[in-house]
């Protein structure tokens, strides 16, 4: 059997307080919902056969802050800011495909950027 350390003790203790627990679910919760999403961005462009770089030239970003972004453990704290909203209204952020239209009039000319 494990044995609870220190720090569980005390986050336990500390979550009485109102202030320590405010602040412990919304960074809870932007981590978890930061992570979600991008890992499923992730999933989503290795489906549809882009590379990092391929996705970093469409939307004009450098390529390693792309790359950064998929596999680093960081939080963006303005997306951090979003989820933190969406928490407080009782919403979740969804990633969702596009429509057809919308694929057509987005996608594909964002797409075309990456193919030059």
């Amino acid at each position: 059997m494990s044995q609870r350390s220190a720090f569980w003790d005390d986050h336990q203790a500390a979550m009485s307080d109102p202030e320590y627990r405010h602040h412990f679910i919304l960074e809870s919760r932007r981590i978890a919902v930061i992570d979600m999403i991008i890992n499923a961005l992730d999933e989503i462009r290795q489906q549809q056969g882009l590379s990092k770089a391929e996705l970093a030239r469409a939307i004009e970003r450098d390529p390693a802050a792309v790359r950064r972004l998929l596999t680093a453990q960081q939080v963006n704290p303005s997306f951090g800011m979003v989820t933190d909203m969406a928490a407080a209204l009782g919403y979740e952020v969804v990633l969702k495909p596009m429509s057809t239209p919308d694929k057509e009039a987005v996608t594909r000319p964002l797409r075309e950027l990456a193919s030059v």
